[in-house]
C-alpha cells in the first residue's frame, strides 16, 4: 500500500507544478479559445490542463520501471508502452482540437486508433467476463468489443466536462472506490502479490485528478480540455479491462466465493460499469436526443445533465457537488455489497442496497429541490468548464 501511496503523492505533485505552468504559459502566450455560444464561462480560459496531466501520468509509469514492486508490471513491457503510445496520441489529438477545432471524423478515427493500439498492440482484450463460463473465444470479437468500450467510455468522461471541477472530482472519486475495490479483489483471488496493472493505473489517476483539481475548481484558473478527459477515459477504462477481462473466469466462480456469495461473482463487471454511470447516462441520453431530432449525434447542444441542473436552479459549485454525491454514493453501494458478502456481515448484500438506497433518496432531494428559483438557460454561472463533447463539430 506504500508503493501506491507514493505513486498518488507523486503523480498529484507533478500535475500540480506542471499545471501551474501550463497556466502561467497560456496566459502569457494567449493559448486559449473565443468563448462559444454553448459555453457556460465568460471568461476565455485556457485549455491546455491535460498536457500537464498528460506528462504526470507519463512520468509515473515510467518512473515505475525502476521500483522493484511495480518490476511485473513491465513483463512484458509491450504493454505499458502501448498505453503510453495511446495516451500520447491521444493527448496530441486533444490539443490540437483545443487549439484549432479538429473534425470530428479525426478526432474519433484517432480514438479508435488508441484503441486498437492498446487492445492489439498492448494485448489488454476482454477475453472473458466473470459470468458463468462466459469466454469470449474469438478473437475479432474480443477486439472489437474491447475497442468499442474504450472509445465509449473515453467520449462518456469527455461529455460531462462542462463545469468547474467535475471531470476531476468526478474521476477522482471512481477511481478512488475502483482502487479500493481492485485492491481487495485481488486479495480476495488468492494472488501472490497484491499488486496489478489496474490499481496502479487507479493510483497514477487519482495522482491526476489531485494535482489538477486545485486549478480546475471553481472558479477555475485552466480547464483540462480534450487532451485531459479522453486520458482520463482511456486509462480509465484500460485499467477496467486489465482487472475484469484478463483473468481466468474461475477466479470469480461463485463456487470459490460461496453459494450464499453469488454476488460476488457478478460484481467484477458491475463496479467498473457503475463508477462511469452518470457519464455513460449522458452520453447514451445525448445520442438518442440529437438522433430522435433528426441531428448528427454529435451535434453540440446545452441539454447535458450538468446544464439542466443549472436550469433548475443550482449553482454551479452545487451542481458539481451533487455529481460527486451521486458517484459516491451509486459507487459506494457496490463496493459495499462486494464486501459485505466477502465478510459474512448481516444481511449480506442488504448493506450495500440499504446504502444506495438512502444515499440516492437524499441526492434525489437534494437535485430536484435545489435552493434557488428556476432560471432560464442563458442565466447560468460565470465561471464554469466549457461544454467540450470530444466529437462536436465546432
Amino acid at each position: 500500500m506504500k508503493q501506491y501511496l507514493f505513486t498518488i503523492i507523486l503523480t498529484a505533485a507533478i500535475t500540480f507544478v506542471l499545471s501551474w505552468a501550463v497556466w502561467r504559459l497560456s496566459l502569457k502566450f494567449k493559448l486559449y479559445p473565443g468563448i462559444r455560444e454553448r459555453d457556460v464561462h465568460k471568461t476565455p480560459t485556457p485549455r491546455l490542463g491535460g498536457v500537464a496531466m498528460f506528462i504526470a501520468i507519463a512520468s509515473a509509469i515510467l518512473i515505475s520501471a525502476a521500483n522493484p514492486f511495480f518490476e511485473r508490471m513491465w513483463v512484458p513491457p509491450q504493454t505499458l508502452w502501448s498505453i503510453l503510445g495511446a495516451a500520447l496520441l491521444i493527448a496530441v489529438i486533444g490539443v490540437i482540437d483545443d487549439l484549432l477545432d479538429l473534425d470530428w471524423m479525426i478526432k474519433l478515427g484517432a480514438q479508435f486508433l488508441a484503441a486498437g493500439i492498446i487492445t492489439v498492440g498492448g494485448g489488454l482484450q476482454i477475453l472473458s467476463l466473470p459470468v458463468g463460463d462466459m469466454i469470449l473465444v474469438s478473437s475479432w470479437v474480443s477486439i472489437s468489443i474491447t475497442m468499442f468500450a474504450i472509445v465509449v467510455v473515453m467520449n462518456a468522461v469527455n461529455f460531462i466536462d462542462g463545469l468547474d471541477g467535475l471531470v476531476a472530482g468526478v474521476c477522482l472519486i471512481a477511481n478512488g472506490i475502483f482502487f479500493v475495490y481492485a485492491y481487495i479483489l485481488t486479495r480476495d483471488s488468492g494472488a501472490t502479490t497484491y499488486f496489478n496493472l489496474a490499481t496502479f493505473l487507479a493510483a497514477v489517476l487519482i495522482g491526476a485528478c489531485l494535482g489538477f483539481l486545485p486549478l480546475n475548481w471553481s472558479p477555475a484558473k485552466l480547464f483540462m480540455g480534450d487532451s485531459g478527459a479522453l486520458v482520463l477515459g482511456l486509462l480509465m477504462a484500460t485499467s477496467a479491462i486489465a482487472l475484469t477481462g484478463q483473468g481466468d473466469v474461475n477466479a470469480f466462480d461463485p463456487e470459490q466465493f460461496g453459494r450464499s456469495q453469488l454476488l460476488g461473482a457478478f460484481i467484477p463487471i458491475v463496479l467498473p460499469l457503475v463508477i462511469v454511470m452518470l457519464p455513460l447516462l449522458d452520453f447514451g441520453l445525448a445520442v438518442f436526443r440529437r438522433m430522435r431530432a433528426g441531428k448528427s449525434p454529435f451535434a453540440p447542444d446545452r441539454k447535458h445533465l450538468h446544464h439542466r441542473m443549472l436550469d433548475l436552479g443550482h449553482r454551479d459549485r452545487d451542481a458539481v457537488l451533487i455529481f460527486y454525491a451521486w458517484t459516491a454514493v451509486i459507487s459506494l453501494s457496490v463496493l459495499l455489497m462486494y464486501i459485505a458478502t466477502r465478510q459474512d456481515w448481516p444481511g449480506g448484500y442488504l448493506v450495500g442496497i440499504g446504502f444506495g438506497v438512502l444515499g440516492i433518496a437524499a441526492c434525489l432531494v437534494v437535485t430536484l429541490l435545489p435552493p434557488g428559483r428556476h432560471r432560464a438557460p442563458d442565466a447560468a454561472a460565470t465561471h464554469s468548464t466549457a461544454d467540450h463533447d470530444s466529437l462536436e463539430p465546432r
